[in-house]
C-alpha cells in the first residue's frame, strides 16, 4: 500500500493504515456520533462543496460534505449525519437525493448544525442580517433599501446612524488631513459598539463594526496628521479593531476575527499603547482557546506580563479566568484550580477607578459562569450546571447577551449530565429572549441542545421545547 498524508492534519500514514486518518485524528473525532466537527474555513472551497452550495440544494450540500476528503478515504455515514440533523437515515437519502428543501426552519437549523459559514449561504441564518454592502451603488447610488435596513440596524444597536452613514460614504474620497475630533469620534464609537453589544448581541452590529474599522483604516493611510494626532489615532483604531473582533466572536465567525486582533496588537505597540494591547491579548486567548488552547494560555500569560505593575483587579481577574478556560481545554485540571484560585483572589479586590471601561462585565456572575464553561472543557457538567445558575441568578444586569448565553449554556450542561427535563425547560425559558439578544455563538450552543435532545421526543418538556425552537428561529 502506498503511504498517504491525513488530510485532516497533513500527518504521515502508516503503510497498513487503512481508515484514511491518522491516529491523532481518529481520536479527535470519537465524539462525532453527537456533534458535527469544527471544520477549516477551506473546508468549504472543496470544489463539489462550492457546487452545491450555488446550487441552493442543502440535500445536496450535505453530500457533498459527507463524502469530502476532510473525512477520510470512507465518506460520513448518512446514519451520523443524520443523527446530528435529528432525523432517520432513509429521511436523509430522500433530501439528499429529492427536490430542494424550502423549509427555512430547517435550512437555517441545519445549516447551524453543519456549522456552515453564514456567507457561504443563500440565505440568511436567525439573528445574521443580510450583509451590507458598503459601496457607491448600494448607499449613494439609491440604495434606498441598504439604506434603510442599515439604519434599522443601527436604531437597534443604539448606534447614531446619520454619523456612520457618512463614514462609509465611499463616493467621497478619504480626507486629506485628519485630526483629534475625527480620532475622538472614532474613540466613541467603540463606547457604542460596546453598548450595544451587551444590549443585543453581537449579530446585528457586526458587519457595521467592520465597515466603520475599515473605513476609518483607509481614510488613517492615506491622510495627513500630526504626531500626537497620529499615536492617539493608532490607539482607537487599535480599540476598534478588537471590539470588531470581539463581535466576530460572539457572532460564531471566529476566522474573520483574528486579522483585527492581529492588527490591534502592531497598532498598539506603534502607538506604546499597553491598555489596548492587554485588551487585544485577551481576546486572542478568548479566540484561540477552542483550537489552539496552548496559546490561548500563552497570549493569557503575556496580558499579564504586560500588565504587570498597572492591573487593576479586575483586569488580573479577567486575564487569569482566560488563563484557567484555556487550561481547561487542555484538560489540565491543576492548571485550572491554579488559575482559578488566583482569579477569585483577584476578584476580592474589587473595582477601582482605573478600571478599563471594557471591564463592567466582570462580575461574580460572569466569574461564575467562565468558571461554568471551564468545569464542561473538564467533563464535569454537575459542577459547570452549579456555576451558571448562579451566573443566572439574581437581577439582570445591563449584559443581557451574557445572561443568555450562559442560561444555554445551563440548559447544555444539564442535559450532558441527564436531567432531560430540566435541559429542555431552560432551553425553552431562554426561548424568548431570542428576538432581543442575537448572538451566533449562543445560538450554536441552543443548536446543539435541540439536536442531542431529539432522541427523547416522548419527554413533554423536550417536545414543548423543540416545537417552540422550531417556531422561534422560523
Amino acid at each position: 500500500m502506498t503511504p498517504a498524508n491525513c488530510p485532516r492534519c497533513g500527518g504521515r500514514l502508516a503503510r497498513d493504515n487503512d481508515t484514511g486518518r491518522c491516529a491523532p485524528c481518529q481520536a479527535a473525532e470519537r465524539d462525532r456520533l453527537s456533534t458535527s466537527p469544527a471544520v477549516p474555513e477551506s473546508f468549504w472551497d472543496h470544489e463539489p462543496l462550492r457546487a452545491a452550495l450555488a446550487g441552493r440544494h442543502l440535500g445536496q450540500v450535505i453530500r457533498a460534505y459527507r463524502h469530502h476528503p476532510y473525512h477520510g478515504r470512507n465518506p460520513l455515514p448518512q446514519s451520523v449525519v443524520a443523527g446530528w440533523l435529528g432525523i432517520t437515515q432513509a429521511q436523509l437519502s430522500r433530501i439528499e437525493n429529492g427536490p430542494a428543501l424550502v423549509h427555512l426552519d430547517r435550512l437555517a437549523h441545519w445549516a447551524i448544525v453543519l456549522r456552515i459559514p453564514p456567507p457561504r449561504l443563500w440565505f440568511a441564518l436567525p439573528g445574521q442580517p443580510t450583509p451590507i454592502v458598503v459601496s457607491n451603488t448600494s448607499i449613494e447610488e439609491g440604495g434606498s433599501t441598504n439604506r434603510r435596513r442599515f439604519n434599522a440596524l443601527a436604531a437597534l444597536a443604539g448606534i447614531q446612524a446619520s454619523d456612520v452613514l457618512n463614514l462609509l460614504n465611499t463616493s467621497a474620497g478619504p480626507p486629506s488631513h485628519l485630526g483629534m475630533e475625527q480620532v475622538r469620534y472614532a474613540a466613541s464609537l467603540v463606547d457604542q459598539f460596546r453598548v450595544a453589544d451587551a444590549a443585543v448581541g453581537a449579530d446585528a452590529i457586526c458587519d457595521i463594526a467592520m465597515h466603520v474599522h475599515d473605513r476609518l483604516s483607509t481614510c488613517a493611510a492615506t491622510a495627513a496628521y500630526g504626531r500626537s494626532v497620529g499615536e492617539a489615532l493608532q490607539s482607537a483604531l487599535a480599540e476598534l479593531a478588537i471590539q470588531a473582533a470581539w463581535l466576530a466572536i460572539d457572532s460564531d465567525r471566529r476566522t474573520e476575527a483574528r486579522p483585527y486582533l492581529n492588527e490591534a496588537i502592531t497598532r498598539a505597540r506603534i502607538a506604546d499603547d499597553s491598555r489596548a494591547e492587554v485588551r487585544a491579548l485577551a481576546c486572542m486567548s478568548l479566540l484561540l482557546r477552542q483550537d489552539r488552547p496552548a496559546e490561548a494560555v500563552h497570549c493569557a500569560e503575556a496580558a499579564l506580563r504586560t500588565a504587570a505593575g498597572w492591573a487593576t483587579p479586575r483586569l488580573t481577574t479577567l486575564l487569569h479566568l482566560r488563563s484557567a478556560h484555556a487550561h481547561a481545554a487542555l484538560r489540565d485540571a491543576f492548571g485550572f484550580d491554579r488559575e482559578m484560585t488566583k482569579a477569585r483572589r483577584a476578584f476580592d479586590g474589587g473595582s477601582h477607578d482605573d478600571d478599563l471601561p471594557f471591564l463592567s462585565f466582570v462580575s461574580e456572575q460572569e466569574v461564575s459562569g467562565i468558571q461554568g464553561l471551564a468545569y464542561l472543557e473538564l467533563d464535569r457538567p454537575d459542577r459547570a450546571a452549579a456555576c451558571f445558575r448562579t451566573a443566572t441568578s439574581g437581577p439582570a444586569n445591563a449584559y443581557r447577551r451574557n445572561r443568555v448565553h450562559y442560561m444555554v449554556q445551563l440548559s447544555r450542561a444539564l442535559v450532558r449530565q441527564g436531567e432531560i427535563g430540566g435541559g429542555a425547560g431552560a432551553g425553552f425559558s431562554v426561548l424568548s429572549e431570542l428576538g432581543r439578544v442575537r448572538s451566533g455563538r449562543t445560538l450554536r450552543v441552543l443548536s446543539e441542545v435541540r439536536s442531542n435532545l431529539t432522541a427523547h421526543r416522548m419527554v413533554p418538556e423536550v417536545r414543548q421545547f423543540v416545537d417552540a425552537y422550531n417556531r422561534t428561529l422560523v
